[in-house]
């Protein structure tokens, strides 16, 4: 293994806090793994790790190798990316918003993928609160409001939402048209992935976000099972609209309150601030903006 290979293999674990899982990024042998630190490490004549028998952390000479070699490895990428032929290549991964992703992103891969081969992906859905540089993630897709975040985040796109629910429940509660009419209405509950609190219901009254609180009789993790719900008469929901779309076009849905829409639901890519961005990162995180553009565009000529 070249020194430069075992650069890799170093950051790697330093980021997993782990030579197993390390290894498994990296497809390595675990043994393979080992020898490439034992030999920086007495190439060096410092120790770089800590091992017990419960996690792997770099000591402080370990964590300044690890961020001239996090600079060294990308400006090779880089290097190497200006000759003719040459493309960005490697594993990405990335954990998404699994309905998103299978809206904006999955129809264009394939056109991703012809363009840039050596580039390989692993979609997570988790989708909660993570280290991502410790659990291995290079980019996170999240919505809405972040909070105090460290990472850096790119903006891909902003989602037009609105009120549902379907004609049963309607019919029988009736058809509010302002949100002043809410009264005596519930609501599907949607969690938070971020912060596990049921998210507002808010409209947007003369330019400005208000919230109203509904009861929520029924709570849900995920979107897909908010929009059956809502399906089925048991609340109104608000949701993307480009998720509702099938549902409206069948009848299933109906919107209501369209004079008062929520606030669109901003979409980020996020990255670690502390690490130099690959050229396949940075490809990548590029062609996810492209594609909700594309979309976004399509839906609302």
């Amino acid at each position: 293994m070249d020194r430069f290979d075992a650069m890799r293999v170093f950051t790697r674990i330093v980021e997993r806090r782990s030579f197993t899982k390390a290894a498994e990024d990296l497809g390595l042998p675990r043994s393979s793994v080992t020898d490439a630190v034992r030999g920086l490490e007495v190439r060096l004549g410092v120790m770089l790790l800590q091992r017990t028998t419960r996690q792997v952390r770099p000591t402080l000479d370990g964590e300044a190798y690890y961020q001239r070699c996090v600079s060294l490895i990308s400006d090779l990428e880089d290097a190497e990316g200006v000759f003719v032929g040459a493309k960005p290549s490697g594993l990405i991964r990335v954990d998404v918003h699994g309905t998103q992703a299978r809206h904006f992103l999955l129809p264009g891969l394939p056109r991703f993928r012809q363009q840039y081969p050596g580039i390989q992906l692993h979609l997570s859905e988790v989708h909660h609160s993570l280290d991502m540089v410790r659990e291995g993630f290079d980019c996170l897709m999240r919505n809405g409001d972040l909070g105090d975040s460290s990472l850096i985040k790119r903006h891909l796109g902003t989602l037009p939402r609105g009120t549902f629910a379907s004609p049963d429940y309607l019919s029988r509660l009736g058809t509010p048209r302002t949100p002043e009419d809410l009264e005596g209405h519930e609501r599907v509950g949607l969690l938070s992935p971020q912060t596990g609190a049921v998210l507002p219901f808010d409209f947007m009254v003369g330019g400005k976000p208000h919230q109203v609180p509904l009861p929520a009789t029924l709570t849900a993790t995920g979107p897909e099972t908010n929009v059956a719900a809502a399906c089925h008469g048991l609340g109104l929901i608000q949701a993307a609209r480009y998720r509702v779309a099938p549902e409206l076009a069948s009848g299933a849905l109906v919107e209501v309150l369209a004079d008062f829409p929520p606030s669109p639901l901003p979409v980020y890519a996020l990255y670690s601030g502390t690490r130099q961005m690959t050229p396949r990162l940075r490809v990548f995180i590029e062609w996810m903006a492209e594609q909700f553009r594309e979309r976004l565009k399509s839906a609302n000529p």
